[in-house]
Order: structure tokens, then sequence, then C-alpha cells
């Protein structure tokens, strides 16, 4: 099953075998988005590149005609999976693959080369693999891999122990290698029609595992990678310059892109990340959202397949309340976004400097808590200033503890502005007595910044897990509230967690349209993750403890200084309390209204996404993972 197309003048004709055949047609009129489609976007299913099959054949790829039609199979409440009578047969899934042009891809697990049950065994590739495993891209370039296999279900990890047991688990168990919106829209209506679970993976970054699941049809957007700047885009709300962006584009690709055509696009922090994916839909903060917001907020228009398998263009004018949704609601929740057409910003300056200091013979740990508070206490001033900070609190032992700058990323400062900004805390740690060494290094462009200033991002630990929050301005308006921030999460490293955080703030920007990210990121300034860990060895019940004990204590301290606050939906806890205040806030009623609207019977389903409180995964581990049958509560 290898992508292929057949172009044929106005028409695409996926090859098929036997009496199967169907067209796609090129459409002929341009999107109302105010850019013109991609090439990938003009090929689109349409009722007369159905009416090429037979009525046994167009049953499993027929749109919903009107939204009551949305009708679905079910399999005892939940939806049909593999050895259920009701999964498609092969035949079906051979014709599938044939009206996709052979874009259908059978999951076979990236780690399957380390295992001698499955004919990909190689144990030199088993070796390179687990050697890369950590590696960002390689997930990221697997249709079905994601980066923190604990909410897959661990089903087949690296391995020297060839006879161990490996399945696609918690994997899709197919997915499909998009090259065009036609092959979206035959996956969604198969999806719906055959009652399959549906997931959408762009790079699989999500720290929650949105885009598996067990039994599922994925919908895999990596390679749609087109990108068109455009100089002078105009729309009822805006104009000026702009960016058409593919689904699949990574961070480091528009920054690559901006920087030879001397703008700045807003995307994430980590290189992998998929900018037009879940990153922009779950909001999106970056080391630019101190001085521009989210990247969501820059969001002009998209190009998305709704749940009845229908192409629309949604822009502020033609689909405000989709428009508002799409914008901060979350991936995979509303349908599958093709292109997001964004704002860019004129090219900038950046300083960025990285450092380290630490508990030792003269300075003790009260002396090190109290350089790190020093720093604290300015988060208002530095984030007021359009800088931003990604910094880590250790402990390496019994009072002892490491702080890493790393870095401090101040936009649209020179090196004079940065040491006139950052010198009163330097200031305080040279009379603590603190010894550190500043690299501060001066960039004319974001993306030199950005490459020096954030390396590759490590991921695929399968013993731990992760929690954040979200700490808000007033919980630096008193003493009493700030000193009650400082000792939660003085306490949290003084316990053995990491502490990895961002001093950055993220207002919508004036004039720009609101959208619907959690409001929690409107009064911020500190987006801090911690983390807990098991070993390699642990049960399931041992692991599963340690999971509810992070939540229900370690996090709940943090949650105890500003209980109206939230956590940013993409880099949380699993198991968050109440998820729908936490990660949607005041938002949350009407976007659940909105879910019911667009897709009443949740063909998009993510764990902690808008309406997936209806559903349940029946864990094969008792764990939170997507490794067992999606079914309704």
């Amino acid at each position: 099953m290898a992508p292929r197309s057949l172009i044929a003048g106005g028409l695409v004709a996926l090859a098929a075998t036997g009496d199967a055949l169907a067209t796609v047609q090129r459409v002929s009129t341009g999107s109302t988005s105010g850019a013109a489609f991609f090439e990938s976007e003009t090929l689109q299913l349409t009722e007369a590149s159905l009416s090429q099959l037979s009525e046994n054949q167009s049953a499993w790829f027929d749109f919903a005609k009107n939204d009551s039609d949305l009708h679905t199979r079910s399999f005892g409440g939940c939806k049909v999976f593999p050895g259920d009578w009701l999964w498609p047969s092969e035949w079906v899934w051979r014709l599938f693959d044939e009206l996709l042009g052979g874009a259908l891809i059978k999951t076979v697990p990236l780690a399957a080369s380390c295992y001698s049950s499955w004919p990909e065994y190689d144990a030199n590739e088993c070796e390179t693999l687990t050697s890369e495993w950590t590696n960002s891209n390689i997930h990221a370039a697997d249709p079905a891999s994601v980066m923190w296999p604990l909410f897959e279900g661990r089903t087949c990890l690296p391995t020297t122990n060839a006879s161990a047991s490996c399945t696609v688990g918690g994997y899709s168990s197919y997915a499909v290698n998009v090259s065009n919106v036609a092959q979206i829209q035959l996956a969604v209506n198969f999806a719906r029609n055959a009652g399959l679970r549906l997931v959408v993976k762009n790079t699989g970054h999500d720290f929650n595992g949105k885009s598996t699941g067990a039994g599922a049809l994925g919908i895999w957007t990596h390679n749609l990678k087109e990108i068109d700047y455009i100089e002078n885009y105009r729309s009822p709300s805006y104009q000026g310059p702009a960016v058409k962006l593919g689904a699949g584009v990574q961070a480091y690709e528009i920054y690559e892109k901006a920087n030879e055509l001397g703008f700045t696009a807003i995307g994430g922090e980590g290189k992998t990340v998929g900018v037009a994916g879940g990153y922009v839909l779950g909001g999106g903060h970056s080391p630019m959202s101190s001085i521009y917001g989210l990247a969501a907020d820059h969001v002009l228009a998209l190009e998305v397949v709704l749940a009845n398998g229908r192409f629309m263009t949604v822009t502020e004018e033609s689909n405000p309340d989709l428009f508002w949704a799409i914008r901060g609601g979350g991936g995979g929740t509303f349908g599958v976004v093709t292109s997001v057409i964004s704002r860019v910003q004129p090219k900038v300056g950046v300083t960025v400097s990285t450092f380290t200091f630490s508990t030792g013979t003269n300075v003790s740990a009260d002396t090190f808590w109290a350089g790190v508070r020093s720093y604290m206490k300015r988060f208002p001033a530095h984030a007021n200033a359009g800088t931003y900070a990604y910094f880590w609190v250790l402990s390496t032992g019994t009072d002892s503890f490491t702080f890493m700058m790393n870095p401090f990323f101040a936009v649209n400062h020179t090196l004079a502005q940065y040491n006139a900004l950052i010198k009163p805390w330097y200031n305080d740690l040279k009379a603590l007595g603190i010894s550190f060494t500043p690299n501060s290094t001066y960039y004319d462009n974001f993306y030199d910044a950005w490459n020096a200033g954030f390396p590759l991002e490590t991921v695929a630990s399968s013993v731990m897990m992760t929690g954040s929050r979200l700490f808000p301005r007033e919980n630096w308006e008193t003493a009493s509230s700030f000193n009650a921030t400082f000792n939660a999460l003085h306490e949290t490293v003084a316990n053995g967690y990491s502490l990895l955080a961002f001093n950055v703030k993220a207002e919508l920007p004036d004039g720009y349209t609101p959208n619907s990210a959690n409001p929690a990121f409107r009064n911020t300034l500190l987006h801090a993750i911690t983390s807990t860990s098991w070993d390699a060895n642990a049960t399931n019940s041992e692991i599963k403890s340690k999971m509810e004990d992070f939540t229900n204590n370690v996090l709940d301290k943090w949650r105890a200084t500003c209980p109206d606050a939230g956590a940013y939906m993409s880099e949380s806890d699993i198991l968050e309390p109440n998820f729908q205040q936490a990660f949607y806030g005041s938002n949350y009623a009407r976007l659940y209204k909105l879910k019911q609207r667009y897709d009443p019977t949740g063909l998009f389903y993510v764990p902690t996404g808008v309406g997936s409180e209806n559903w349940v995964v029946k864990s094969e581990d008792g764990l939170p993972d997507q490794n067992g049958r999606l079914c309704r509560v």
C-alpha cells in the first residue's frame, strides 16, 4: 500500500482493481479564505465522484446528507473494534485503499524490528532505533507512533529481548498517508459510516496521546508541507502580510522559510512541533507570546474537513462560531484542518542568554532559594517587557539544587537592553554570593536566535508523566499570594520533583479576533510543568498509584494557589480533575454546545477534549491510555 495518483485532465482517477473505480474531482472554484487552495486542496471528494461506485460500495464512503444523518454503527455502545463482526472485511479495506490511491498503511509498530515475532525483525535496525528512540524526528515521521508511548499503552518498546511481546496495542490499526483533501474526506466518511474510531496525527507531540487509539483509523497529515507567503493578504478584518501553512508544516520548516523571506512567524518552541496541527488548535504558546500572544490569535482562516465529510473554508465572516471554536478549542475535536492562514510579523532581533547556578560550598540551600525567589519576583516586569524565559530548577541531592536558564529569550532587546532589564536580579545574585557566568548573544533575526536557544526535544519516556499549571498575574499582586506560589514550587522541587517553567504572558493582542483558547492564558505569568516517574519494572497498579498521588497531592498544591486558573491542555496532566474548567475555563459550555452541533456522534474523540466526558477508553492495563475500546459512557 504505497501512495500513487493518476492525473488525467480535470479529474484524478485513483486506480482500482476489479470493478471498483472512483474519481476525485479537481475543483475549479477557489477558496473563499482570501488565498488560493493548495494543490492538495483542489483534489476533493464530490457527490459525482461517489456516483461512480456501486450502491454497496458508496454506502461506506457517502457524505452525511445533513446533521440528522450523522449516524454511525456501534458494537455494544462502543466504536467498532478489530475482531467484531461489524469490523469491515478485507475487501472493504482493499476498496478503501484503492479509492485512496494506495495511501492506506497497515500499522507496524515503530519498534517491531526488535521482535522476532514480526517480519520486520532486524537486530541491527533495532539497535539503531534504540539509540535514536528519544529523538522526536523518528516519531514524527512514523504514521502511528506518538512521542509519549505511555499513553499508547507501551505495547511495543525497544528491547534486547527479541522473544518479548510486541502488539499494535493502542496505535491506530491503519493510517492514511494524506496527500490531498479527498483522502481525508474518504477517511472521515468511512470511519463515520463504519463506526470506527478516528484519530488525527501530525507529529504526535501531545503529552497525553491525543493522536493514537486502539482499533482506530488514523489520518496522518504530516506530509502536507506546502507553504505560501502572502505579502498583501486582504480580508474584512485584516490587511497585511500572512502565510498559509499546510497541516504538516513543522516549526523548523516555517521558521526557515520565514528567515529566508524576511518575516517572523509565530510557532512553537520545539523544533518538530506541527505548527498548523494540534499546537495552534490548542492555543499554542511560543517564545514570541509575551509580545504577540498565542499562535491561535494569529489565525485568519482555516480549511477544514468536518465530521459530515464536507470540506469547508472557515473564517470570521463565513462561520464565526466554528472560527472561534477551532482556534483554541483543541486539535482532533471539530474537524481535520488541512491548512491555516496566519498573520506574520516583521523581522525581529533577539538576545539569547543561558547560565546556571547551584548550591555549593559557599551557597547554602537557603541562599540558593533566595536567588530563585529574587528571580520569581521579577516575572511581571520581565513579561511586561516582552521577554520569554525557559528555565529549570532541579534537586540534585539532599539540600542540593541547580537552576538552569536555558534560555532567557529577549525579543526586541539588544544586548545592552537585555543587560539593563536583568541587572537588578544579577545584582541580587551577586549580593547573595551566588556565582554565575551568563552566555549572552544578540541575533538580528528570530530564526538564528531560536535555533541557538532551543535544542531538539527529548521524548518517548515510558516511565514518567507530566502535569502543569498556568499561574496567574494575581499570584504576584500581594505578598501572601506570592509567598504561597513560591512556597508551593519550592516544596515541589525540595520533594525531588523537577520544575520546568516558562515566564511568559499571552494576552490577546489589541484588535485581534477573540477565540476559544483557555482564558487562563490571558492572565498568566508562569506556565510551570513538573513530572513524576517510576521504575521500568513497576507494575500497572504501582504506576497508577504513582499517577494518582502526583495528580491529587503534588499538583494539588499548585492548584490551591490559584484554584480559578487552569492549565495548558497540550502539556498537561491527563488525570486533571475537572479538566473542563482547567483546560477551557468559561469557554467550555459554548464549546460543548458547538461540539454537539458539528459532531453529534462523537466521531472526533481525544482524551480531555471537548465532549470526551461522554466516552471512556476501556484500557487493557487499567491506566489512562488509549489501548482499549472507545465506548459511550
